[in-house]
């Protein structure tokens, strides 16, 4: 399989890739993103564009990817199974590669009691590994999933998520599998703060022999504050924050908290590099994105590498 997405040519030449996302405004205010994708310029491969995360309504993903594609730079297209049925997911597939659009990540989606709308239906007409599957026969078999022919098939570079750290542990790995099965290309993880942890599950990946299989980018999310690291603690589900980090985060002045959380951040990815099977770098600094070109230059992640 071939396509002509960059993260892909950048991984295929086992370069470490690194990525970040951008979160669509709450309006109808292009300037939005395009001045959160400026920030990015120059220091990563691909953009994640989000679909109304958290279910909050926001500026549609793919309309926010044609102004980043426009400036030169590679968006990666989110789509969430939450909102579409199968016609509308396929329908934004081939508008999104029809404007130059090569790269997405499928996902579920937070449930809508999470966000502004918490009586909207989901839809939930298929799951992320389902989606998986049909971007890839689209794709590969150049069918939609009723079976029939299409036009100048999407070449897309498919993504996944997933989480090293949501419960049973021991079922995180055969979730992965099952991604692989599906035909997936590459996974970006939760964002990582209990490393053993993550190590643990990386051994499991490669037990199963799935590192040869997939591109796996490691999530970092740079903590602003204690409060962020307790929040995320105790209210973000799935997600793994070591009370030593909550300690750390703590133990410095409040002024000098969101350097210590960068610090950490650029610890974990160092540490990552030496980790067979991590192949790169998610960097998610959730509205914070001029704190991404800091971070990528102090990990030694650039020059970023020109295919």
């Amino acid at each position: 399989m071939k396509t002509e997405s960059v993260l892909e040519k950048v991984l295929a030449s086992g370069q470490m890739a690194v990525t970040s996302e951008c979160g669509p405004p709450r309006g109808s205010v292009p300037d939005k993103i395009i001045e959160k994708a400026n920030l990015l310029k120059g220091y990563v491969d691909a953009i994640n564009v989000t679909d109304n995360q958290t279910a909050m309504v926001r500026m549609s993903s793919w309309s926010s990817c044609i102004f980043i594609k426009q400036m030169g730079l590679n968006p990666i297209l989110q789509m969430v199974t939450r909102d579409r049925n199968r016609l509308a997911m396929q329908s934004d597939i081939l508008g999104a590669y029809a404007h130059g659009i090569n790269t997405m990540l499928c996902l579920s989606g937070d449930h809508p009691k999470f966000g502004d709308h918490p009586m909207a239906a989901g839809v939930y007409d298929l799951d992320s590994i389902q989606l998986v599957r049909m971007v890839k026969d689209m794709r590969d078999e150049g069918k939609f999933q009723g079976g029939a022919d299409i036009v100048n098939p999407p070449k897309m570079f498919i993504g996944a998520a997933a989480n090293p750290f949501a419960d049973p542990f021991e079922l995180r790995v055969a979730r992965l599998a099952k991604k692989v099965k599906a035909g997936v290309d590459f996974i970006q993880t939760q964002c990582i703060y209990n490393v053993d942890k993550f190590e643990k599950w990386m051994e499991g990946v490669r037990e199963r022999g799935l590192h040869k299989q997939v591109y796996i980018l490691a999530g970092i999310t740079p903590m602003k504050s204690v409060g962020m690291a307790k929040y995320m603690k105790n209210k973000v589900p799935g997600m793994d924050v070591p009370d030593e980090v909550v300690k750390r985060m703590s133990s410095v002045p409040k002024e000098k908290q969101a350097e210590e959380g960068i610090k950490i951040a650029l610890e974990t990815i160092e540490r990552l590099k030496g980790v067979e099977g991590v192949n790169g770098f998610h960097i998610m600094a959730i509205e914070w994105e001029e704190k991404v070109p800091e971070m990528v230059e102090r990990a030694g992640l650039l020059p970023r590498p020109q295919v």
